[in-house]
């Protein structure tokens, strides 16, 4: 079976709708639901600041010319 250009234009065209129905539904399920999004911060990093670990320390005395 032979497809047309029309049939495949047609065929994009109610992806991209698809596709951009989709993506407005998802926006407005975020927008409406009420809550505020928390990105989550991993335990060791919530002292915040720089550390000195072993690897850090052998990484500058391997990199000193």
């Amino acid at each position: 079976m032979k497809r047309t250009e029309k049939t495949d234009a047609l065929a994009r065209r109610d992806f991209l709708k698809g596709a951009s129905l989709a993506g407005a539904a998802g926006v407005a399920t975020v927008a409406l639901s009420g809550k505020q999004a928390k990105a989550a911060i991993p335990e060791h990093q919530k002292t915040g600041g720089y550390q000195e670990t072993e690897h850090v320390m052998k990484y500058y005395e391997l990199s000193r010319f």
